[in-house]
């Protein structure tokens, strides 16, 4: 079950169908994000003096307390308007707190890899609308009819290879979880509260139940087989669907 309302949920198409690319993330490989890095290289930081930063620091405190919402169909329209402008927010899902924009947008991508520290070549989930929006994004010919249905939407991210793009005047979410990269994942939204500046609005569902497992990830790229990449919180069910539809187990790589 998802953790936004349901008129959140079809504002943002946040339903819990994820697919993300091996190898390659959406857009180019770059960003800009390298030459941003390398051009701060080695730069000092200066301390201004103790009122000043106090000051600031309690104005930095207030901006990010007014960006706080609850996660409630009162704002979905203002959510949905966020992602248009290529702002990035942060939701509640039905497993972690996400960072969320659009995946067509390479400005809003690049600032997701920013706010987490995320290597260019670690790849982001997206999240669509339907099941049927997958093909759109990704190829799905090789598997068996229905698997997909059985398995999304719910706490499961799916690995896939790259398709042609074929996006007109709908998107997807770019998702990926609220935390600087290597830090614990967040279940309520004090867990991230250093990300909230940088978030256009931080929606707070409360405490999240699911723990910090976060979604099983399986690869799915191969036609008769797949690989558990992450246990995540739904490795046994999804384990159950995938055998059901006579898929063997390869081990994972390490």
């Amino acid at each position: 079950m998802n953790i936004l309302p349901a008129k959140m949920v079809e504002s943002l198409s946040l339903i819990r169908t994820f697919v993300t690319f091996p190898s390659s993330h959406l857009g180019s490989p770059n960003y800009g994000l390298v030459s941003f890095l390398q051009q701060n290289r080695g730069s000092r930081v200066s301390f201004p003096k103790t009122t000043w930063s106090l000051e600031k620091c309690c104005m930095r405190v207030e901006n990010c307390l007014q960006a706080l919402r609850p996660a409630s169909e009162a704002f979905a329209q203002e959510a949905t308007d966020a992602l248009k402008a290529g702002k990035v927010i942060a939701v509640p899902t039905d497993t972690l707190y996400g960072l969320a924009c659009d995946a067509c947008s390479s400005e809003a991508v690049h600032r997701i890899y920013e706010i987490k520290g995320r290597k260019l070549t670690s790849p982001l989930a997206i999240c669509v609308g339907d099941v049927s929006d997958i093909t759109r994004f990704a190829v799905t010919d090789h598997l068996p009819s229905g698997l997909l249905d059985s398995l999304l939407p719910g706490p499961v991210t799916v690995v896939l290879k790259r398709g042609i793009l074929q996006v007109r005047s709908e998107t997807a979410l770019a998702l990926t979880s609220a935390n600087l990269s290597g830090q614990p994942s967040s279940v309520c939204v004090n867990d991230f509260e250093n990300l909230w500046q940088h978030c256009a609005y931080v929606y707070d569902g409360g405490v999240l139940p699911a723990g910090r497992a976060g979604s099983t990830i399986i690869d799915l790229t191969e036609r008769g087989t797949y690989k558990i990449l992450r246990a995540g919180s739904a490795k046994e069910q999804t384990v159950a669907i995938l055998e059901r539809y006579s898929l063997l187990e390869e081990a994972a790589s390490i």
